[in-house]
């Protein structure tokens, strides 16, 4: 079992990305352009298999070619945290503490932050599940306790751009994006990150807000 005196670890944050339902952010956010944990996706979405679940995915290292991705590693320097607002206040109510240690991907919560902002201390208070990170071109490895689902791994690129035609219409040489457009991240993939929730544990009845951040120690 891993020991516990990692919870003493502070992580401050990084990056960050906040949306409804989605958001991208490839390869521009300063603090850690270039390195491993720059986020590039957060996803939150109900479950197909099951509509009492949520699923939170947050992405990082964008822009991966199948050579890359079977390198690719998680910065066991970093945490990934999913923070979710149940009351509209818009500050974390509950978190979800994503660490890579050891070839494994452990996960902590949902469980109240043991103080809100930019800097996290882990919360080892509440669930806890554990599974080995999976390795390009291998089957996933899923861990599951009480309800929760956890997987870490490279997989293809989910987000659709047409970078150079955006680039076009900002320089005025185009007036809008074609139908269809070119999928410049085709081929490429991204370390991903999902937790699969029961819907039960996060709280609220109404609308959730979420956000995800990337925090190095």
């Amino acid at each position: 079992m891993r020991s516990f005196k990692s919870l003493l670890i502070t992580f401050s944050a990084a990056a960050a990305l906040a949306v409804v339902l989605m958001a991208a952010d490839h390869i521009d956010a300063p603090a850690v352009k270039g390195g491993t944990s720059d986020l590039t996706d957060l996803f939150v979405f109900q479950s197909p298999a099951n509509p009492s679940n949520l699923v939170f995915v947050a992405n990082v290292q964008g822009l991966l070619d199948p050579t890359a991705s079977k390198t690719a590693k998680f910065d066991e320097n970093s945490m990934v945290e999913f923070n979710i607002d149940n009351n509209g206040d818009n500050k974390e109510d509950l978190v979800i503490q994503c660490v890579y240690q050891g070839g494994k991907l452990w996960v902590y919560g949902p469980v109240a932050p043991k103080a809100p902002g930019a800097q996290s201390t882990i919360n080892g208070s509440g669930n806890m599940v554990s599974t080995d990170i999976t390795a390009y071109g291998t089957s996933p490895s899923i861990g599951e306790k009480n309800g929760i689902k956890a997987f870490a791994g490279p997989r293809d690129d989910p987000f659709f751009f047409d970078f150079n035609q955006f680039v076009a219409i900002l320089g005025g040489t185009a007036t809008g994006f074609n139908n269809p457009g070119t999928d410049t991240f085709a081929g490429t993939n991204v370390m991903s990150t999902v937790v699969e929730v029961p819907k039960s544990l996060l709280g609220g009845s109404g609308t959730l807000n979420v956000w995800v951040e990337s925090k190095k120690k």
